[in-house]
């Protein structure tokens, strides 16, 4: 070693250094674990969360049911792409029904169209062989009008599903919409743009109301894309068959064409849908006390009547049989 080097080195005892050497490992590590220490509970939490729900649908793709179900699917895919069901002069109507009850896949077009192929043929063999082990002595027009029957209700038995499906979720979108346009009027004084406006929205009503973050989130895309953005604004109130939605699109589309100011609309087109949902509430109210009839006199009239009259009808049964 240079004797000027050993010279400007303090001079440290081996177990000093030793020590030393230590502490300053131990701070190092100290300080590694800090910066990389999670100190935010929440994100942990949600992180968690995501882990286990990854989990769960990792184990509902595997399990009977969800496989049984693809298996299902991909044979009705098969079965119209060979019968060339999606080629008939209907189907752009079964496509519109769909969409209306947020069935959009191609898959679920195929297994409507299978159904009301397949459904009337099992409908009149479950008909036919139910006749066949009832053994009911009946003539041969009301078997004939049974089994028909039968066809007829398979035949329809999936259009009766899809609109029950529209009209549970045109109910859960009409609930929803006076929520989103308040959340439209704050993103729009803030001076978002429309397209940001909506996608925003779509955002925080992701958990909240998730099938109209979908046709929002849906709009948003085809404002980018699409050439005509009044095309877009038009195929929303195309897919969400609502008079609010139509009041809504009417609105932004007169905004895009003559220029007028978002917020102050959009905040017109709020307060008329918040009276309108207080007078459905108020509707709704005013209809209780007929509604209520029925189960008053059905049920709170007999065990009132028996409250009354139960104890003199058994001292007039009592004077009865002393007699």
């Amino acid at each position: 070693m240079d004797p000027r080097i050993a010279l400007a080195l303090p001079d440290i005892p081996p177990d000093q250094l030793a020590l030393l050497l230590g502490a300053v490992t131990f701070l190092s590590f100290c300080l590694l674990w800090y910066a990389l220490l999670e100190r935010d509970a929440s994100a942990k939490r949600a992180r968690r969360i995501a882990q286990v729900r990854k989990e769960l649908a990792r184990n509902l793709d595997r399990s009977p049911r969800r496989q049984f179900a693809a298996a299902a699917v991909a044979t009705a895919s098969r079965v119209a792409n060979a019968l060339r069901l999606a080629q008939s002069s209907s189907v752009e109507q079964f496509r519109e029904r769909l969409t209306a009850a947020g069935l959009r896949s191609r898959e679920a077009l195929a297994v409507f169209l299978v159904a009301k192929l397949v459904l009337p043929l099992a409908g009149g063999m479950a008909g036919w062989v139910g006749l066949a082990l009832a053994e009911v002595d009946v003539g041969l027009s009301t078997r004939l009008t049974l089994l028909l029957g039968a066809v007829v209700a398979g035949f329809y038995l999936p259009e009766l599903l899809v609109s029950r499906l529209a009209a549970r979720r045109r109910a859960r979108l009409q609930k929803a919409v006076p929520d989103a346009l308040d959340l439209l009027v704050i993103c729009a004084e803030a001076g978002l743009s429309l397209d940001t406006a909506l996608n925003r929205v779509s955002e925080e009503l992701l958990r909240a109301a998730p099938e109209l973050s979908e046709e929002l989130a849906l709009t948003s895309v085809e404002l980018a894309l699409l050439p005509d953005r009044r095309q877009a604004l038009h195929n929303l109130a195309k897919r969400v068959p609502l008079p609010t939605i139509r009041a809504v699109v009417s609105t932004l589309i007169q905004t895009e064409r003559y220029g007028t100011p978002l917020a102050p609309s959009l905040r017109v087109l709020a307060n008329e849908l918040r009276e309108q949902r207080i007078i459905r509430a108020e509707e709704k109210a005013a209809r209780l006390p007929a509604i209520l009839t029925v189960p008053l006199i059905a049920f709170i009239l007999p065990a009132l009547f028996v409250v009354l009259a139960g104890p003199a009808m058994i001292d007039i049964a009592d004077y009865l049989a002393q007699q």
